[in-house]
């Protein structure tokens, strides 16, 4: 029952989050004909939500530590008013303001998302992060289809913004019944030091090359699919789902799992997401790809949850997690120029075949990583 009471609020608020961005997926194609934008506004428009991001994350962290549970309820709520202004916006100069906040306020969601649940770890004693991240890939999978279901029955992007708006709003609510202590503040210099910010570094850019090839199969597995490989529109646009799909299931496994070493992590995540995206470029054809997606999702999904644990548990000032998450945002940055620019020069699915090559940082780690790294994990 304990680790229901704790997990159950950070649940909802990580689905809330993960419906925003599953329906903003579905949204974006009503959004550039509304506003009559060109391509070229319309991406650089986009550009505002990683750009938001990153120095926000890092400033989240300091302000949250020792107020978990308060930072992330109002990063929440202020992220819900931020979605509803998206709504109003009526040109793309005004799209890239509006996305540019939503960035602030969503990087702000995650960083005091993953402190607060590093801290219900810690007063709990149990591992949360796995089935707290699996509700974000399960949100993105069942609302991208229902907001198409919705603007099919004539529903406006106003009108859908506000609904999520609402909904993340009463998933913050939710955050009240979330017993956490109070909080003391961190005695000076607790978890400071070169050696956090080498640890930050290390986790952060490991995480980096995951979510870079996690952005990847969001943003372009449906065109290798669709003008690669000859799919069908409903065929390829079932390969982020494939993918999602396999990343929620590899993380309840390992929540299944405890005795899982971080060893055992970084080299199932090294091998089948170096070789799950290799196939998935290289196959030729839709179905061997879509296998490919989903061994890359099943492989890599639960190394971000088992590594944010890990860091939570090591600084309980939580700002290594903060650090991490901050520095882990870089590939989401990054992932759509990269492969834009290797698309360029070696066509898409060669460009998606060598992302391969940012999971084997992961190996090198499952060769050195010491075997008590992960005792704390194991709860």
């Amino acid at each position: 029952m304990f680790v229901k009471i704790h997990a159950v609020p950070l649940i909802a608020v990580c689905a809330a989050w993960g419906v925003f961005w599953g329906s903003w997926s579905a949204l974006l194609p009503a959004v550039k004909e509304q506003l009559g934008a060109s391509t070229a506004e319309f991406g650089l428009a986009l550009i505002g939500t990683p750009v938001g991001a990153i120095p926000v994350m890092a400033l989240a962290g300091r302000l949250a530590s020792g107020r978990e549970r308060p930072a992330l309820l109002t990063a929440t709520v202020v992220f819900a008013l931020s979605i509803a202004a998206v709504g109003q916006v009526t040109s793309p100069a005004q799209l890239a303001v509006a996305l540019l906040v939503v960035g602030a306020t969503s990087g702000a969601l995650d960083v005091t998302l993953n402190m607060a649940t590093g801290r219900a770890e810690r007063e709990s004693g149990r591992r949360l992060f796995q089935p707290v991240h699996a509700a974000f890939p399960v949100a993105v999978i069942i609302a991208a289809p229902a907001t198409g279901l919705a603007r099919e029955q004539g529903a406006g992007t106003q009108a859908v913004l506000l609904a999520i708006g609402v909904l993340i709003v009463a998933a913050a609510v939710s955050l009240t019944l979330l017993p956490m202590g109070r909080g003391l503040p961190p005695a000076p210099g607790e978890g400071a030091g070169p050696r956090r910010w080498t640890a930050a570094l290390l986790l952060g850019g490991l995480l980096a090359g995951v979510l870079a090839i996690e952005n990847a199969v969001e943003q372009w597995s449906v065109l290798l699919l669709e003008d690669h490989q000859g799919a069908s529109v409903l065929l390829a646009s079932a390969a982020p789902a494939a993918y999602m799909t396999a990343l929620t299931v590899g993380r309840l496994i390992a929540q299944a799992l405890p005795l899982l070493t971080p060893r055992t992590l970084y080299l199932v995540a090294g091998v089948g997401g170096c070789g799950g995206i290799a196939l998935a470029g290289l196959a030729g054809s839709p179905v061997p790809s879509l296998a490919g997606f989903a061994l890359t999702g099943l492989t890599l999904g639960p190394l971000v949850p088992a590594l944010l644990s890990r860091a939570a548990a090591d600084d309980a000032t939580g700002a290594l997690v903060s650090g991490v998450s901050a520095i882990s945002y870089t590939g989401f940055v990054v992932s759509p120029l990269l492969v834009a620019a290797l698309a360029a020069w070696l066509g898409l699915p060669a460009a998606l075949a060598c992302l391969g090559l940012l999971a084997l940082p992961l190996l090198a780690m499952a060769a050195f990583v010491r075997p008590e790294y992960g005792r704390s994990l194991r709860r």
